[in-house]
């Protein structure tokens, strides 16, 4: 059994990898100032403790055996018009955090990363040699943390791993999305066919793909959580191991929508609305490096099993 510590493990993707950590035997506490996350999110044998990351030195001991940061602000939107709160909250409390773990002497880390990294890709698979040229602060913070990362293991000898999520969707049990304002769109359409909004908007459909609407790589969360735990067992000292998190193949907004109606069983009215400025035609991950660095194939990823698993716990969480 080992020890760690979750940041932003109330949130979505925190509490599914929290809930796979305890699945394991292992001890977990949480660290979340419920900013965003949910208490009642935190699982069941999870230790929680309301704070900021930028106060993690005062709940890090070496007891602990490694930190898993899901920790920061994620709205790209938001970051425009608001973009000190993300260089403060993602740069600056990432920063205290490995400051926290350096003093404390806990030597591992896993870091919660975005595709938003690289940007509008030209085309293509992306790997983790592509460009990095990020369009906004939300993606600009994440691969400042990055390149922190990188500078502690190599003066410092932390063993990390930060992994680059694309699409993430699906539920895992009773954890799955509930974000206030909700921007992605599997929980959109599904808000259209619970009655919840009246339509869903199509922005854009005059891209360069099978039926004009941008493609999307989607993860089931509960293949996510597992690279997570791949990733503790092959963490190693001074390496900082970048991974693409994605199942290789898109989906276009038409066929998640689509998708949603056999689903549901129910209509889901769609509204064509402009293009969005930086929405690329194609954004699809090659995830090689964590097929053969952490060992991890998703199994979960076929767009109907997402799009069921996120169905059953939107509607039970309004049961």
């Amino acid at each position: 059994m080992s020890k760690y510590l979750v940041t932003g493990g109330a949130g979505y993707v925190g509490s599914v990898v929290a809930a796979h950590l305890l699945a394991e035997g292992h001890e977990v506490t949480v660290l979340d100032d419920l900013s965003t996350g949910f208490g009642e999110g935190v699982p069941a044998g999870a230790t929680l403790v309301t704070g900021r990351i930028q106060d993690a030195a005062e709940h890090l001991d070496p007891s602990f055996d490694a930190v898993l940061h899901f920790a920061a602000s994620s709205q790209v939107g938001e970051s425009v018009v608001n973009p000190g709160k993300y260089w403060d909250n993602n740069v600056g409390g990432t920063l205290a955090l490995l400051t926290a773990m350096r003093e404390a002497g806990v030597r591992t880390l896993i870091f919660s990363s975005t595709a938003a990294t690289y940007g509008e890709p030209a085309g293509g698979l992306l790997t983790e040699t592509s460009a990095t040229a990020p369009t906004n602060p939300y993606g600009a913070s994440k691969l400042a943390v990055d390149h922190m990362i990188a500078g502690e293991c190599a003066a410092h000898g932390l063993a990390a791993v930060s992994l680059r999520y694309f699409n993430v969707a699906g539920a895992h049990g009773e954890f799955g999305e509930r974000h206030d304002p909700e921007t992605h769109l599997i929980p959109l359409v599904l808000q259209v066919a619970l009655g919840e909004r009246e339509s869903i908007a199509v922005f854009g459909d005059d891209y360069p793909t099978p039926d004009g609407t941008c493609v999307r790589d989607y993860i089931h969360v509960a293949d996510l959580a597992e690279a997570h735990l791949s990733a503790l067992r092959v963490a190693a000292p001074g390496e900082h191991l970048i991974c693409n998190l994605g199942n290789g193949n898109g989906f276009t907004v038409r066929e998640v929508i689509e998708t949603a109606r056999k689903v549901t069983g129910r209509e889901i009215p769609e509204t064509a609305a402009p293009r969005r400025a930086g929405d690329p035609a194609v954004l699809v991950a090659s995830a090689q490096t964590a097929r053969e660095r952490l060992g991890w194939v998703p199994t979960r990823s076929d767009l109907t099993r997402i799009v069921t698993d996120a169905w059953n716990f939107a509607r039970a969480q309004r049961s």
